[in-house]
């Protein structure tokens, strides 16, 4: 039986029964690749090792995470992109590389809809808008006062566009002018607010998570559908400002011919993933609302999420590199 035949039969078999040998139809004897478009301790990093963990536990087969961090995403989306679309080698696809990207560059390389497919989504995210726990502003008000009262003199760290973002579109809802200073990782923007190099960071839950449990930063406020179970007196950004409505989001991409059969495979695999312990109860606590997605309802939400994202950047007034 052909490659690909004996694939289109395995899709029509029960996940658990034809897993190890839909993996090995997939990946032969090589492990299968989860490329993560940046550094290490982000949260596309750490969802991408549960995910790898769940798959090798699931399947038998051997998963790894290779990281490719550099140029806001791309040097990793273009290496997927130029792999075989077999299933084998797959993209941690992200905000930065899905939703804003498009609207961030003039020439971007890469097209997300004609260029990929997205096979799975760990659920909506949170965000946090995290200072040093010995910041002279105790609220959202008392940082936005002091930004008014020194134009520019306050400044944010970014290391993607799901980063930068959020901090220029607060500058313009909130009327105030804040410095933005570019990071290579998200570890060494931490550490700088840390040292009390940059005065605010604007990351998702998952990368801020460890430094609010430890006490070595403070979420002045967060922004999500509603406030997070975790932390519930934090507010929302969104509550000072409702236009500030930024979504994020984390996936799983693979080029874009891959045969129907195997993205079914890989939509059912992580599906599974995301609605199983443990990996379940983790994304929630990490501010994650993990629910199956079609493939079809993937397409979707992948174009809707570009459409925002497009509108955020017209709002925080960002020009294209």
């Amino acid at each position: 039986m052909q490659r690909r035949q004996f694939v289109q039969v395995l899709a029509a078999l029960p996940l658990g029964s034809s897993a190890l040998t839909g993996m090995a139809q997939i990946v032969g004897d090589k492990p299968l690749q989860i490329i993560v478009p940046f550094g290490p301790g982000g949260s596309g990093d750490i969802t991408a090792r549960m995910l790898a963990e769940f798959i090798t536990k699931k399947t038998g087969r051997p998963a790894m995470v290779d990281n490719r961090p550099g140029a806001n995403g791309i040097v990793g989306v273009e290496a997927v992109r130029k792999s075989p679309p077999d299933g084998s080698v797959v993209l941690l696809a992200t905000t930065s590389t899905h939703s804003a990207n498009p609207s961030l560059y003039k020439k971007l390389p890469y097209d997300p809809e004609r260029d990929f497919t997205l096979v799975g989504h760990f659920g909506g995210s949170s965000s946090y808008m995290l200072v040093k726990p010995n910041a002279p502003y105790k609220t959202l008000a008392d940082f936005v006062q002091a930004a008014k009262a020194a134009p520019g003199k306050l400044n944010y760290g970014y290391f993607n566009a799901s980063s930068q973002v959020p901090g220029a579109l607060l500058g313009q809802v909130a009327g105030i002018e804040l410095t933005a200073i570019p990071y290579k990782q998200v570890n060494t923007a931490m550490t700088e607010l840390i040292a009390g190099q940059i005065d605010v960071i604007f990351v998702d839950s998952v990368a801020g998570d460890s430094f609010v449990n430890s006490g070595q930063l403070r979420a002045l406020a967060a922004q999500s559908a509603k406030r997070l179970v975790k932390y519930p007196s934090v507010p929302l950004i969104s509550e000072t400002y409702p236009s500030y409505g930024v979504s994020g989001f984390l996936g799983i991409a693979v080029p874009v011919g891959t045969p129907a059969a195997t993205l079914q495979f890989l939509n059912d695999l992580i599906n599974e993933a995301i609605t199983t312990d443990p990996m379940r109860a983790r994304l929630e606590g990490f501010g994650f609302s993990p629910k199956k997605m079609s493939l079809s309802q993937l397409a979707t939400f992948d174009k809707e999420e570009r459409a925002k994202w497009k509108n955020y950047v017209a709002i925080a007034r960002m020009e294209p590199q």
